[in-house]
């Protein structure tokens, strides 16, 4: 009998080692399974997004045209304009500003655009050659570095210059992705309350709320940081403009432009950027210009950082300048120059919804030196009495 029940104890082990391992190769075969599944969806993923690229940026810069005139659509509705037709008469103002800007300047802007950039070489080697004599330095100047021949700016033209069809082809791709972004602009503006309510109706009534939050904090931060921008930028834009044609700087209407649009949608660097090139096409012609266009430079961002600034951005949110700066080469990296137009605006999006629902507690070092402060306080009262 004992042995009997040592070969059964035995069996039974056995068949329990062998469950054991069958269930640990499961285990293991189904791990495998997932991982394989996991590897799979990140390569199909990852070939999605390098495929639509392109459109998700497009649909980024609608939204955020979308949530900048929002604001005004929504008076017009207040008005009693409905609200599709209050978004296509705003839309068609923008355009009509467009093309009227374009019929005044056009023709001059795209005149000194091209002389610019025909004259930012020879700009860039006067500039060097002036500060190497000026203060004993031996930098390169533009031909050393660019190594700028007749055959190399012909063998450019051939290969860069398009032809007839690709010019054709690429104002056609233009002008279709300029139609798309305006269509998803006017449909997530004029339809923006129906989508928010069918979004809202997929999740339960405490969630509701969370939406309508989220969406209005996008709406308020998101926009207002656009239009800040904006008139940000046609102040700076115009100021600089003015000052250039003053002292005679050439090529002041690109630059002007640069100025405005650099300054202010380029973080941290960008003040230094846009004065940096109209420095150096003044510095080529006359270098005592480029003195009065830094000087303007610098008293203009005093002007804008303590009167103009605090009451134009009055409600949008305060970014830390590296995260905004952190945040246009994140977008960049992911959709080009449009990712870095609307990277700063979806960050104070998230910052203003994690400022809303976050919460934070006291340090325990602080709490701990006020509770011994206070303990100290106690017994100098003990030793007092």
């Amino acid at each position: 009998m004992s042995g009997n029940d040592s070969q059964g104890g035995s069996d039974g082990r056995a068949s329990i080692g062998d469950l054991a391992r069958r269930a640990n190769l499961r285990s293991l075969r189904v791990a495998i399974v997932y991982v394989l599944l996991a590897v799979a969806a990140y390569q199909i993923s990852g070939w999605m997004f390098l495929h639509i690229r392109d459109f998700l940026g497009m649909l980024f810069l609608a939204w955020l045209g979308s949530v900048t005139i929002e604001p005004v659509v929504d008076r017009l509705e207040r008005a009693g304009l409905r609200r599709g037709a209050g978004t296509g008469l705003v839309l068609f103002g923008t355009i009509l500003f467009a093309i009227g800007f374009i019929a005044i300047f056009g023709a001059l802007l795209a005149e000194q655009l091209a002389q610019l950039l025909g004259a930012l070489p020879d700009a860039l080697t006067h500039v060097t050659e002036w500060a190497n004599k000026q203060f004993g330095t031996d930098f390169a100047t533009g031909k050393d570095l660019i190594n700028i021949t007749p055959e190399t700016i012909q063998s450019l033209a051939e290969r860069f210059t398009p032809g007839v069809l690709g010019v054709v082809s690429t104002l056609v791709g233009a002008v279709f992705q300029a139609a798309t972004v305006l269509l998803f602009v006017f449909y997530m503006s004029a339809q923006g309350p129906q989508l928010r309510k069918t979004i809202s109706s997929w999740f339960p009534a405490r969630q509701q709320k969370v939406i309508a939050t989220v969406w209005e904090i996008s709406v308020d931060k998101a926009g207002g940081y656009v239009v800040s921008r904006v008139i940000l930028a046609a102040c700076s834009a115009v100021a600089t403009g003015i000052f250039f044609l003053v002292i005679g700087v050439p090529y002041w209407l690109p630059l002007a432009i640069w100025t405005g649009v650099v300054s202010q949608f380029i973080p941290t660097i960008g003040t230094y950027l846009a004065i940096g090139l109209p420095a150096i096409i003044a510095a080529a012609a006359q270098p005592l210009d480029a003195v009065w266009v830094v000087l303007f430079g610098t008293a203009y961002q005093q002007i804008e950082n303590y009167l103009l600034h605090p009451r134009i951005t009055s409600r949008t949110v305060a970014i830390h300048p590296a995260v905004a700066f952190g945040s246009v080469i994140v977008g960049a990296s992911l959709f080009g120059a449009i990712g870095a137009l609307v990277s700063v605006p979806v960050v104070a999006v998230i910052q203003a919804i994690v400022e809303t629902y976050g919460r934070r507690y006291e340090l325990v070092q602080e709490v701990d030196a006020e509770s011994g402060a206070s303990e100290d306080d106690d017994r100098d009262r003990d030793d007092g009495d």
